[in-house]
């Protein structure tokens, strides 16, 4: 099928005279005709992106679209935009097929321009691009079903036979093809036409809590606003957030070279977060469209396309920026941070009556983890999360371990779910997290698939009017019990994090000196992050 793109691009382009680019309606590139020209002014920043990119910004996106591309059925003349990135002028064929939109034709404008009667032949060739773009926009809404089907479908003959249906829409050989599963969730959009380097994409919709395992889709993430607020707050349940099953997610099949090269499935699992509405690109792909709409043809245009880069290229600034002054103050807190871990190295904590722990000697120095590095800033575990400013800004991304066949594809979406999952209630994990990865959120995640968890001793402890005593209980857990590295990392006194576990004893009734009681504790607070 690429080929035949290819070959009716090079027909276009021996057709006019011009290089030829074809892209589908979401502006994702197919394919693009040979460049043998030395003018620096074809190569324009726009053009350059799609090539080396193989897609346009949100930005770009409205600018042309602006010019009514997606409405006209015959050649569009957009003019040069050098404020814009469009060095050159364009010309714009419509793909369509039955009047539907499949993608567009842009070929460089230069004066006299084509013949009328070379566009008209031109404008038949991309019929034909339009034949091919909706076979496979059919193809691609098959293989999407029959994916949805064997995710969803129940375990026994129901799961067998949506294995054999995608196994005869991927084919023999694809079926059998090294691969991991991708879960991005929340996901608020359509699946996009096209994924680089996926087998299939579909769109899962979420589901109540009552339904069991094997029975329809894992509980997806309902959202990253509530991890955020309760990462903010302190608070491992918080309420308000939507609750698990309520929103979709989107299930990309990826397919991978090595079991231990990742890194195609994080690439994609990357580029979809950041292509989601959910994710800022629909406010971009708004703001710039009613920009464009406002504008007059030709010179506001170009302002407002200006104005969209200029804000786009502004806002990755701004973003780098902040990312380096927030690794600098966390270069310095961590410094701070491991003097006075230093400084309590190796001392005994202080015997308070009724304390946990009190009477036994400091483990590791403060500011230390087991098997690890401490985390940035100076803070550990659920510190660093529960900081304000930790919180993720979006949806979340989880990754499936890799495997051969299509049977087991099920587990590998529960795998993927899970991780986006965690990636959402634990900021440091994500926003894209490996299955393998997550640690503890693996067991917790497969015990609170199906409900959320209402132990009666935690249940005091979980409500909003309990949110910092549930902070300093998780952070002193995730401290292995250290009284000294919970309070440096809480940033308090220690005697103020004893009154603050006694009266997390008093509320819950359990007794932080016994291991069960902890990891009684410990469980409840990790899993309402899963539920928050």
């Amino acid at each position: 099928m690429k080929g035949d793109y290819q070959d009716l691009v090079d027909e276009l382009s021996t057709l006019l005279g011009a290089p030829a680019t074809l892209e589908n309606r979401d502006f994702r590139l197919i394919a693009f005709g040979a460049h043998d020209s030395d003018d620096d002014l074809a190569m324009d920043p726009v053009r350059t992106r799609s090539i080396l990119t193989r897609g346009s910004t949100a930005a770009v996106r409205s600018w042309f679209e602006g010019f009514g591309i997606a409405r006209a059925t015959g050649p569009v003349r957009i003019p040069a935009a050098p404020e814009a990135g469009v060095f050159r002028g364009r010309i714009c064929l419509p793909v369509r097929y039955r009047g539907i939109v499949q993608g567009y034709v842009w070929l460089l404008d230069r004066e006299p321009g084509p013949a009328p009667e070379a566009l008209a032949a031109a404008m038949e060739v991309a019929d034909r691009i339009g034949v091919l773009l909706a076979e496979e926009a059919k193809a691609g809404a098959d293989l999407s079903r029959e994916f949805l089907a064997v995710l969803t479908a129940g375990r026994g003959w129901q799961q067998d036979m949506a294995v054999s249906a995608l196994r005869a829409a991927l084919g023999p050989a694809a079926a059998d093809e090294l691969h991991t599963v991708v879960c991005v969730a929340p996901w608020t959009g359509e699946a996009p036409a096209t994924v680089p380097g996926a087998a299939a994409v579909c769109v899962v919709p979420g589901r109540g809590a009552e339904a069991g395992p094997g029975q329809g889709a894992p509980d997806i993430p309902g959202g990253a606003g509530a991890g955020a607020r309760d990462a903010a707050d302190g608070s491992p349940g918080g309420s308000g957030g939507r609750g698990p099953g309520t929103g979709r997610a989107l299930a990309v099949l990826v397919r991978l070279r090595s079991a231990d090269v990742l890194g195609p499935a994080e690439a994609v699992a990357t580029r979809l977060l950041g292509s989601d509405p959910a994710a800022g690109g629909a406010a971009a792909r708004t703001a710039g469209g009613a920009t464009a709409s406002g504008a007059t043809a030709g010179g506001a245009r170009t302002a407002a396309g200006a104005a969209a880069s200029a804000a786009a290229a502004g806002t990755a600034r701004t973003a780098a920026g902040a990312a380096a002054s927030a690794a600098a103050a966390g270069g310095a807190r961590g410094t701070a941070g491991a003097a006075a871990s230093g400084a309590a190295a190796g001392t005994a904590r202080a015997a308070v009556p009724g304390r946990p722990g009190s009477a036994s000697a400091a483990g590791p120095a403060a500011g230390g983890r087991a098997g690890g590095a401490p985390a940035a800033g100076g803070r550990t575990g659920a510190a660093a999360a529960l900081a304000p400013g930790g919180a993720p800004g979006g949806p979340a991304a989880g990754i499936a371990e890799p495997g051969r066949g299509l049977g087991g594809l099920a587990d590998a979406w529960a795998q993927a779910s899970a991780a986006a999952r965690a990636a959402a209630a634990q900021p440091r994990l994500g926003p894209v997290a490996r299955w393998s990865a997550i640690g503890p959120y693996r067991m917790l995640s497969a015990l609170a698939s199906a409900a959320p968890a209402d132990d009666p001793a935690a249940r005091p402890l979980l409500g909003p009017a309990q949110r910092e005593l549930a902070r300093t209980a998780e952070v002193f857990l995730d401290c292995a019990g250290q009284a000294g590295r919970a309070a440096a990392a809480l940033g308090i006194h220690r005697q103020t994090l004893y009154y603050r576990l006694a009266r997390v004893e008093q509320l819950t009734g359990l007794d932080l000196d016994e291991g069960e009681d902890r990891l009684l504790l410990h469980m409840a607070l990790k899993t309402a992050r899963l539920h928050a």
